[in-house]
């Protein structure tokens, strides 16, 4: 691991380097280095978040869930969201908060029938043969995501100055497995076989998906969001011929959109399990950052991603668990890594729920700790 350095600025002069008055300027916008990394501008300590931080390794949490009811009523009650993620700010003091809410919100949104079964994950009516497709909407009512908007909003107003807000969806590919198959499988295969056997079905599931898709994420930006990530957690299953068709295009057709409405628009992509595939990725989404699990190969991602954007990740979350020594090298190997480049230190994939809270802080200490 990195020594601490101290860094000497000599002058010449006994005069301020700035005036009063662009001091007062600066200091009004707090510089927020999630946010700084996604622009380019690499940071000695690198701005530190996990994916899935709102969530059941923390008492809190499970306090507020316990008395919101079912899982889709605590994403839908925009105090309770926004009271969950915040919770991990105070905490652990993240430099990135992500609304809590669930990639399944807009497949519902677009009329189709979504329940979370305790111990079983989601469940959907399945959209397994062309003529169930053509029953799907062309477009969601954005009226029932208003409550993910609004928590947006309350979460804006009390996060601190420094700590940026992330916006996210599901990426088409990914959430159409679910839609396929009616639930989560091994290796999403019900899904896998549509686009194989009946494209065209298929293809319109992408489209509506990437079409609402676009507009939600933007409603996101409008309530408050400083940045998106498009998850797609289901990518690594894709040999690369359909990986380019259902997971890289449909990205870069959300990322072209929402930039076409707001230009300057920072998105990060997560194509799990991408690994060699992640350059051409890279270059054919135009995303800000990549997001990449805990196996991709170092040598790739410094020379042919990082090189050209930042990069998220890619802690085992088993590592989390497990703590002490294992841990430190865990984190110290990710850093030695990818630290001297844009660097967002995050999880390869979420936090599991019996991950302790002391591991949580030793990360947060290690990394707070190093100076590249």
């Amino acid at each position: 691991m990195a020594k601490p350095r101290q860094e000497v600025y000599q002058g010449t002069s006994s005069k301020p380097l700035v005036s009063p008055r662009i001091a007062r300027l600066a200091n009004s916008h707090p510089v927020k280095p999630f946010l700084e990394v996604l622009s380019g501008r690499r940071q000695a300590i690198p701005p530190l978040w996990m994916m899935r931080q709102a969530g059941r390794y923390l008492p809190e949490y499970r306090e507020v869930r316990a008395r919101a009811g079912s899982f889709l009523d605590l994403c839908y009650t925009p105090e309770l969201a926004a009271e969950v993620t915040l919770q991990p700010i105070r905490r652990f003091k993240f430099d990135a908060a992500i609304i809590f809410s669930d990639i399944l919100v807009l497949p519902h949104a677009l009329g189709r029938s979504v329940r979370f079964e305790v111990g079983e994950g989601p469940r959907l009516d399945p959209l397994d043969t062309p003529d169930k497709v053509a029953t799907l909407a062309a477009k969601a009512d954005f009226g029932k995501l208003e409550p993910v908007f609004e928590a947006l909003r309350i979460v804006r107003r009390e996060l601190p100055p420094t700590v940026a807000l992330i916006g996210f969806c599901g990426a088409p590919w990914t959430v159409a497995t679910y839609m396929v198959a009616g639930h989560g499988t091994p290796d999403q295969a019900p899904a896998r076989l549509m686009a194989y056997r009946h494209s065209d079905a298929f293809a319109r599931i992408i489209d509506v998906l990437v079409e609402n898709s676009i507009t939600y994420l933007l409603g996101q930006l409008a309530a408050g969001a400083d940045a998106l990530q498009i998850f797609d957690t289901w990518a690594g299953v894709l040999p690369p011929r359909e990986f380019a068709r259902w997971s890289t295009e449909p990205t870069r057709r959300i990322v072209a959109g929402v930039r076409a409405k707001v230009p300057g628009a920072k998105i990060i992509g997560f194509p799990r399990g991408a690994g060699a595939l992640l350059p051409d990725y890279v270059t054919q989404t135009n995303v800000d950052a990549v997001s990449i699990d805990w196996t991709a190969a170092p040598s790739l991602i410094r020379d042919q991603v990082q090189s050209r954007v930042a990069v998220q990740g890619n802690l085992d979350p088993l590592a989390l668990i497990a703590g002490g020594a294992t841990l430190d090298q865990a984190i110290d190997d990710v850093l030695e890594n990818f630290a001297a480049g844009r660097l967002i230190f995050n999880l390869g994939h979420g936090i599991q729920p019996e991950t302790p809270i002391a591991h949580v802080e030793q990360m947060v200490a290690r990394v707070r700790a190093y100076r590249g």
